[in-house]
């Protein structure tokens, strides 16, 4: 390649990237940013980590599908920030590479997980301490342990990133495995343009050969009856080669609307359910997100956010990106008023004390016309399940109560039964305004008390 085509093609690329982004959005987050088109690779440098983590955290998956779209589906991304060391930092960079500094999309042997999303950036807690304990065990000895691992749980709790963080363990101690993580939606798009363009045999020979398939978000495939037949023939091969298989969902198998033959299947190795996070294990991944800021976050500010922003791990780490990116841009200092105000559509207004979880057993029982004997009882009656799952469900919206405290405040049920539903109620809160009217008065009469 000339270096003049070589120019021509970087500027298209750029160009091309210009045009999906509005002007504000390119000259925050793009104009200071420097990209570099190679022949089978693209380099994105950013000026700060700060810069990197908002880039990957906002803008991958539209970077990678431009440079996939001028380079080929095999292009490898790098993302680095271009921040000189002083003498006595080098080495301790060249022996730890920042996660910031990772190469994604190597066709084979790797795949696209932003540098971020490895083993050390995870976050351990109560609700994902058996998910991680799987996870690392499986990226350790690939195919030996725990085939299938199927990883459930709802939106923005971590499923994700512990996918990519086993790819990323596993081609980085054993390079020689070849790895493929694909979210259910593309491997459905692949799947149909191989039936389109007639190259089913290459579809076949890239998900079959594999040493390790990360497939995210199997409830995509619900209904859709010839690439679960796909699925089927992909899995049963991988595993008579006892290669390794890690699947992620939003629900058990049990509650897919899948073939038993699939189903089965997705449960003979180990299920691992990831609930929504205790306060102390939010408070820990603000922490450790902060430390991405360009200034300082104060205590106050973290603890503010841990408290009023419980149950989904993406929200939290986007409350707490909202803050510094303003304060950054406004070139304000980071105050607990500054978060106050920024997430003040995220946080209701709220007075009084906060509500104890005995408290919200005897309301919610009362309000159903049940005792709080009944919604700790054995009973599985319909109306008494309802007032159960709503107590519940109003424990972890209104207090710290671990999912293990909360299950012991109904006669000790364990936090599998708890978290299953926690998810329940949410689901049903969002699709039935009856059901979100109770939620809503319940809250009200909790903090008036």
């Amino acid at each position: 390649m000339t270096e003049a085509h070589s120019v021509t093609r970087n500027a298209q690329f750029v160009a091309s990237l210009r045009s999906t982004v509005t002007p504000a959005k390119w000259a925050t987050w793009f104009s200071s940013v420097r990209l570099e088109l190679g022949e089978d690779a693209l380099a994105v440098v950013a000026p700060s980590a700060f810069h990197l983590h908002w880039l990957q955290d906002h803008y991958t998956e539209l970077i990678e599908s431009l440079a996939a779209d001028h380079l080929g589906p095999d292009v490898v991304v790098r993302y680095t920030v271009d921040e000189p060391q002083s003498s006595d930092q080098a080495p301790e960079a060249a022996s730890h590479p920042a996660p910031s500094a990772t190469a994604v999309g190597k066709p084979t042997s790797t795949s696209r997980a932003e540098g971020k999303y490895v083993f050390d950036t995870y976050v351990v807690g109560q609700s994902n301490r058996l998910a991680l304990a799987a996870a690392m065990a499986v990226a350790d000895k690939p195919g030996e342990h725990y085939n299938p691992l199927f990883l459930y749980g709802g939106a923005g709790l971590g499923k994700t990133h512990l996918l990519h963080a086993i790819g990323h363990y596993a081609r980085t101690h054993q390079p020689s495995t070849s790895v493929r993580y694909i979210n259910s939606e593309n491997f459905f798009n692949e799947f149909v343009d191989g039936i389109r363009r007639k190259r089913m045999d290459a579809f076949k020979q890239r998900y079959r050969t594999i040493d390790l398939l990360l497939l995210d978000d199997v409830q995509f495939f619900q209904g859709k009856e010839q690439v679960l037949e796909e699925v089927f023939h992909t899995f049963n091969t991988l595993y008579d080669l006892h290669r390794q298989i890690v699947l992620s969902c939003d629900r058990p198998p049990r509650d897919l609307g899948i073939e038993e033959r699939l189903r089965s299947r997705f449960q003979w190795g180990l299920l691992a359910d990831i609930g929504p996070p205790d306060v102390e294990t939010r408070l820990a991944i603000l922490r450790r997100n902060a430390e991405y800021a360009p200034t300082p976050v104060p205590a106050s500010v973290l603890e503010f956010i841990a408290h009023h922003v419980t149950d989904n791990i993406r929200e939290l780490e986007g409350a707490l990106t909202r803050v510094t990116a303003y304060a950054a841009l406004t070139n304000q200092p980071i105050t607990l008023d500054l978060a106050k105000d920024q997430l003040r559509d995220l946080i209701p207004a709220t007075t009084g004390r906060p509500p104890t979880g005995h408290e919200i057993v005897a309301i919610a029982a009362a309000s159903y016309g049940f005792s709080v004997a009944d919604l700790q009882g054995p009973s599985r009656r319909g109306p008494v399940v309802e007032a159960r799952h709503t107590a519940m469900y109003l424990c972890r919206s209104h207090t710290d109560l671990s999912l293990p405290k909360i299950g012991k405040l109904f006669g000790g049920r364990d936090h599998s039964t708890v978290s299953h539903a926690i998810d329940k109620m949410g689901k049903m809160i969002k699709s039935d305004p009856e059901v979100a009217g109770t939620f809503a008065r319940l809250s009200e009469q909790l903090w008036a008390t």
